[in-house]
């Protein structure tokens, strides 16, 4: 067989050995609560006003956190329980030939996020320093792109697993959590210095409904699919790696979305780097979670160099990491991401539909592993699947503006996948025969 699955020595497409799985429940949660954190995450909080009510903004937050982070926590027991990386998962579903279109398509998704996340670093970089008064010279923007971008190559360089276990768990989180209370009790304090109960009943215009509402909310987790089981892969077992995924990121999530809400609320005409600039001490505070966005674009360069590694396994995994680091820094010095920023969101919309087949397929007792070494060069059924999945993500807008375009399409492809495993289950049979 003449596939990348019976490759030696290709990491992405091995299980992970039952010596080398490490991760508790505490490490789940503290990786997925830090990469939760961001201030992309409290910007799209703030899109939530002035469309809804802050009680409607609040329940969509809470609701679609938990069904995403659910979906993020499902996908990460999928990932524990098999071994698999994501790209493995891909393999054992779409067959180990057509499994390469969407690993490449995840890896350009991620190269366009990590590069947009140095932007974002960039930037408020940029705003710190310059309200500290320095950093005004126009140099200072290529000078901070490369000094963040060296930041991610150093951390390619050594080991994913005790960057989790020592740095995020140990140090990182007890500061970003810090950094998250600080500047909650000091919007809080200007909610109330301003009125809360007039502002806790402000009424929205209504150019957003509930559920597009929850739709903008899942956007985040569901974001992170594609790179979840390349973490997981390395948990003791399946249930703390689902529940503790599942914990931190919901939290994650509901704070941050949150945050965004009442800065939006408090002061609706700041950006919110200089909004969360005006908070006391935000100064620090803002540097903390900046430092927490490190782990971000870490994660991406992490996971596109584990799906190209499993397309080309002469290259280490982190030979590859440090490659895509690289072109993620020389792309944040040249391209306007902001602009971009709307076609990584069309890109991204592959991937919902992508794991409602993968969800439907694998779950309920399904060997992964055996799957992916049973795989055919394509399975039809589940890639016609996929491709109908993509095209209801888009007809969606145009059916009902109300339902939002996320949900609706993961639980069509996930029903169908698990109605049609049948023939799943018999192509592996006739393999083994």
């Amino acid at each position: 067989m003449n596939s990348s699955t019976s490759t030696p020595g290709n990491e992405a497409l091995a299980p992970v050995a039952e010596h080398q799985r490490v991760f508790l429940w505490r490490d789940h949660a503290s990786l997925w609560f830090s990469l939760g954190v961001g201030l992309l995450v409290m910007q799209m909080g703030a899109y939530l006003l002035p469309a809804l009510s802050p009680a409607q903004a609040l329940g969509a937050i809470v609701l679609g956190s938990c069904v995403g982070a659910g979906l993020l926590g499902w996908v990460a027991k999928l990932g524990c329980d098999s071994g698999l990386a994501s790209a493995g998962l891909m393999h054992s579903v779409y067959g180990r030939r057509f499994a390469q279109l969407p690993i490449v398509l995840n890896i350009v998704q991620l190269l366009g996020w990590g590069t947009f996340e140095l932007v974002i670093m960039r930037d408020a970089t940029l705003a710190l320093g310059r309200q500290s008064g320095g950093m005004a010279a126009s140099y200072w923007p290529w000078v901070v792109t490369l000094l963040w971008g060296g930041v991610i190559l150093l951390l390619m360089s050594g080991s994913m697993v005790q960057l989790v276990r020592r740095i995020i768990s140990r140090v990182a989180l007890p500061l970003v959590i810090l950094s998250l209370l600080w500047l909650s009790w000091q919007f809080v304090g200007m909610a109330q210095t301003q009125g809360f109960a007039p502002l806790w009943n402000r009424a929205g215009d209504g150019s957003m409904g509930m559920l597009s509402a929850v739709d903008l909310v899942i956007a985040m987790p569901i974001s992170w699919l594609p790179l979840v089981a390349d973490y997981a892969r390395h948990g003791k077992n399946g249930k703390s790696a689902l529940t503790g995924t599942w914990t931190g990121f919901a939290l994650a999530n509901i704070w941050c979305y949150s945050l965004g809400v009442l800065v939006a609320l408090t002061l609706p005409s700041q950006d919110l780097v200089t909004a969360l600039l005006l908070a006391q001490g935000g100064l620090i505070a803002l540097s903390l979670v900046l430092i927490d966005e490190v782990d971000n674009a870490y994660g991406d360069a992490y996971s596109a160099s584990m799906s190209a590694h499993s397309v080309l396994p002469r290259w280490s995994i982190r030979r590859w990491g440090l490659l895509i680091a690289t072109v993620c820094t020389l792309l944040a010095l040249v391209l306007p991401m902001h602009s971009l920023e709307p076609f990584l969101l069309i890109l991204s919309s592959c991937f919902v539909p992508l794991f409602g087949v993968v969800l439907g397929r694998l779950s309920f007792g399904a060997n992964a592993q055996e799957l992916m070494h049973k795989a055919p060069p394509v399975r039809w059924d589940a890639v016609t699947l996929w491709l109908l999945g993509i095209a209801c993500y888009h007809l969606m807008p145009y059916l009902s503006q109300a339902m939002g375009s996320a949900l609706p399409t993961l639980i069509i492809t996930f029903v169908l996948a698990a109605l049609t495993r049948q023939r799943q289950t018999a192509q592996v049979q006739a393999a083994r025969a």
